[in-house]
């Protein structure tokens, strides 16, 4: 793959500019999903070309076209490369579409949508790595890896900074070429360092480098360096190596891996907006050759070079591509030769996992014992002969009242995210009181009704607490395909966060109440079995709990622009 160079574009191939309508083409399904609408597979229905319909709703807008996708269109219109997404045309629809789900009385306020028409491609990098025991072997990674840094030179050489490159970002199709996509936060730059001043909330959280955390305003192409060191290291790593939960904590991630930034390792760093605010008390050193001792020499010293605090020593694309990792066995394989996998987009692995989790959810509930005590059976009472004024009773248990002991609700709480989840919530099946009669309890001292010169107490009543059983925890996340972060959590994540704790159990059997008592005054407790209606199907409810496992989640953090 030859390196482009500064100043060849090719303008010759230039989108329709919304010239024809949406209905030319048939929706498939949603493969995607953002803040800025969907993105579904579709095919053309004259030509039965297969493409990506990336939606632009405009219904929200009050200013008009949307400045992010005014950026994009811009933008790919003059970028043409074997590794950038390929804009093909512009169309639009003249009214709602059905899943607009536009209220009654409001469509003609609906001004319609554009679509932007993209190549199709099978997979996302999230979206492969997110498959069931999924391992790239290291030709796989060397070969994805100059693809995307190839794409990235030629962005870079024509002054285009990507400002959002993550797994879910880069896209690759069955004949194994990788696509750098989503040119939504995308911005031209200058060279001159008095240039405009530029947004510093851009950036996926997990992938955003040190400078933007401290608030620079004047960055260069090293921001889009740092992202793909960390995409690196995820890929022979097998999982996210910052995944921060907030700026505070990611930047904490950062100085725990990287060191922490000073005047000696990144001159002038103490001049940036933040960087008081993110100085640490106590210094940490760099631990990347130690966290990561595991990997080949080249790739760790590729590594070191990208993940540089300094941006000003942080490695290029065009000498990342010239580092001995990549002509040093085992070399880079061929796209083509690349292994064909089913389709895979973040957004439909995130659609499998939540119907999963659905379906044990579902499952829970059907298998989920409900804690309610066994009702208190009244028996006939005892025949007993009056008392005797000064006399005692034998053969009478004078234990102190049987009381209810209510199980609490319990409820398990998740982390929230940056840019990335949320907490969990319990459900409660709900409780109810035992049924019976009311504890009658003897105590000494008190007149007794049934004779003058009382030995025995009048008899109390004690109504008993009503019993709930615990709550089952259950999770409520990236961002799509084609661009735009995912609605909802990551999140998400979709990267994986951390396991939910277990939910605390009720009291087991032997220290439920409801269990077997001894008689007083002619009443007794016994346990005895409930059937429950559960979904319209009655399952034998017991005295144990049942947990279900918890599923993984992963957050989705995408930091819109400001």
């Amino acid at each position: 793959m030859a390196v482009a160079v500064a100043g060849q574009l090719n303008l010759d191939e230039t989108p329709t500019w919304g010239s024809r309508s949406v209905d030319v083409y048939e929706k498939i399904e949603q493969i995607g999903e953002g803040t800025y609408g969907q993105v579904y597979m579709a095919r053309e229905i004259a030509t039965g070309e297969v493409v990506a319909l990336k939606k632009v709703r405009m219904d929200n807008e009050k200013e008009g076209f949307p400045i992010t996708a005014i950026r994009e269109i811009k933008i790919l219109k003059k970028l043409q490369h074997a590794n950038v997404i390929k804009l093909k045309e512009i169309v639009t629809s003249k009214g709602p579409e059905k899943e607009d789900n536009i209220k009654p009385g409001e469509a003609n306020k609906f001004k319609g949508s554009i679509y932007m028409v993209f190549e199709y491609m099978d997979h996302d990098l999230t979206g492969l790595s997110d498959r069931p025991g999924m391992r790239f072997s290291i030709p796989q990674i060397k070969c994805y890896m100059k693809q995307l840094l190839t794409g990235l030179h030629y962005c870079h050489v024509n002054q285009v900074l990507h400002r959002d490159i993550k797994g879910s970002n880069l896209l690759i199709d069955n004949n194994g070429i990788l696509k750098l996509a989503d040119f939504g936060l995308a911005r031209s730059f200058s060279n001159d360092q008095n240039g405009q001043p530029l947004t510093n909330r851009v950036i996926t959280l997990w992938y955003r480098p040190p400078e933007l955390l401290m608030g620079s305003t004047k960055y260069t192409p090293a921001v889009d360096m740092w992202s793909v060191g960390c995409i690196f290291a995820e890929l022979l790593n097998g999982k996210p190596i910052l995944p921060g939960r907030n700026e505070n904590e990611q930047f904490h991630k950062i100085c725990e891996l990287c060191g922490s930034p000073d005047e000696t390792n990144w001159p002038r760093v103490s001049q940036l907006p933040y960087y008081n605010q993110f100085k640490s008390e106590r210094p940490f050193k760099r631990r990347v050759k130690d966290v990561f001792k595991h990997f080949d020499r080249h790739a760790l010293d590729l590594l070191e070079r990208m993940l540089t605090l300094d941006p000003d020593h942080r490695i290029c694309a065009k000498d990342a591509l010239d580092a001995e990792y990549f002509w040093t066995e085992p070399f880079p394989c061929q796209p083509s030769s690349l292994p064909k996998y089913e389709a895979s987009h973040e957004f439909q692995t995130k659609k499998k996992r939540q119907q999963q989790r659905q379906q044990q959810e579902e499952q829970a509930k059907r298998m989920k014992v409900q804690h309610h005590p066994a009702p208190h059976t009244r028996l006939p009472p005892i025949q007993q002969q009056p008392l005797r004024p000064g006399s005692h009773q034998p053969g009478h248990n004078l234990g102190a009242p049987v009381h209810a002991n209510g199980v609490p609700n319990q409820h398990n709480n998740n982390y929230n995210n940056r840019s990335q989840g949320g907490n969990n919530q319990g459900r409660a099946p709900g409780g109810r009181p035992p049924h019976g009669g009311p504890s009658q309890n003897g105590g000494f001292g008190g007149p007794n009704r049934n004779g003058p010169g009382g030995v025995y107490g009048a008899p109390g009543q004690q109504q008993p607490g009503a019993y709930t059983a615990p709550n089952m925890g259950h999770q409520g996340g990236r961002g799509g395909g084609y661009g735009g972060p995912a609605g909802g959590a990551y999140a998400a994540g979709p990267y994986g966060g951390g396991k939910v704790p277990p939910v605390g159990r009720g009291q087991q059997f032997g220290g439920m109440p409801g269990g077997p008592q001894p008689p007083a005054y002619g009443y007794m407790q016994q346990p005895t079995a409930q059937y429950v209606d559960i979904d319209g199907a009655y399952a034998r409810a017991s005295h144990s709990g049942f947990q279900p496992p918890s599923p993984p989640h992963r957050p989705d953090y995408r930091q819109q622009q400001r």
